[in-house]
């Protein structure tokens, strides 16, 4: 089992994925890591909806497509989606976001699946489209896309990390 720091150090965003399905019980992990994230106020505003009905997942990624302004797939071919929304009326709500998505993204590297944070769910859920999705998993339109986290088995393994950049951390 890798230790935490070698987990941190060897996630990279993988865009190229088998198109076989993961396990459940690689799913219930990463799910599990998602809701272990720190929330402003320990108030757990965020909600992840795991996406793994192949119509579901192509709709999501033709409505994320049109926002981008391309017809190809911007979950690069990953069978799962995991959708973070958070309530609107909290105001920690990307940041609560943000911080499920950093945990399900290294709970997938621990688990040893790829993964890669995919933008415009805000926008996404926005749309009329976004708000039926909404409605038909039984959450109402109080909830804000905050990202994507998409998962499944690497077609191809990684690059090694880049340099650290001079000056990233500063000492006072």
């Amino acid at each position: 089992m890798k230790t935490t720091l070698e987990v941190l150090k060897a996630r990279r965003s993988c865009r190229s994925y088998q198109p076989r399905q993961i396990t459940a019980a690689e799913l219930d992990a990463v799910l599990e890591a998602g809701t272990y994230a720190p929330t402003g106020m320990g108030e757990q505003s965020p909600v992840i909806v795991a996406v793994q009905d192949a119509a579901v997942r192509d709709q999501l990624s033709r409505m994320n497509a049109r926002i981008l302004g391309t017809d190809s797939d911007p979950f690069y071919g990953a069978p799962t989606v995991l959708v973070v929304l958070a309530d609107k009326n909290c105001p920690t709500r990307v940041y609560d976001g943000s911080c499920v998505l950093a945990n399900l993204l290294n709970a997938a590297e621990g688990v040893g699946l790829g993964s890669c944070w995919i933008a415009r769910a805000k926008e996404e859920f926005e749309s009329e489209e976004g708000q039926a999705l909404l409605r038909a998993w039984g959450l109402d339109g109080g909830l804000e896309g905050v990202g994507h986290c998409v998962l499944g088995y690497r077609a191809e393994e990684p690059a090694a990390p880049a340099p650290r950049k001079a000056g990233y951390v500063i000492r006072v």
